[in-house]
């Protein structure tokens, strides 16, 4: 008799799925995750290298990467820069992380306000 446990058998359909970026349970998304991912989704939506966007918006290629990584927190000029290389505004790009950001957040009974769902508001 064996003492080591049965190995489980695996199918050709299955697969080990390791995320890049776990999200805890209960926890909203960091910011920069988001705006990572939105840059790195429309880049790749346009078919572009990271060379390409990164010369376009006058920033590094690496640091790029970090950002859309969500390894750096890109200062305001950075992130409207890579927006700009992208075709989009710095709106373009807030609205697109908000819709993510609402998307992946859970409702927690917070007060209901009587702005619109899909509204965007900013205060300096």
């Amino acid at each position: 008799m064996s003492n080591q446990a049965p190995k489980r058998q695996t199918t050709q359909d299955e697969a080990h799925v390791i995320p890049l970026r776990p999200q805890p349970t209960g926890k909203e998304p960091l910011w920069r995750d988001l705006v990572g991912d939105v840059l790195r989704r429309e880049r790749l939506a346009q078919e572009r290298t990271l060379k390409d966007v990164a010369d376009a918006a006058r920033i590094s290629m690496p640091y790029l990467s970090e950002v859309e990584r969500g390894r750096k927190e890109a200062s305001s000029e950075v992130l409207a820069a890579a927006a700009r290389a992208l075709g989009l505004g710095l709106g373009d790009l807030l609205v697109r992380v908000h819709s993510d950001l609402t998307r992946h957040t859970p409702s927690r009974g917070r007060a209901t306000s009587t702005a619109p769902r899909n509204s965007l508001c900013l205060a300096a």
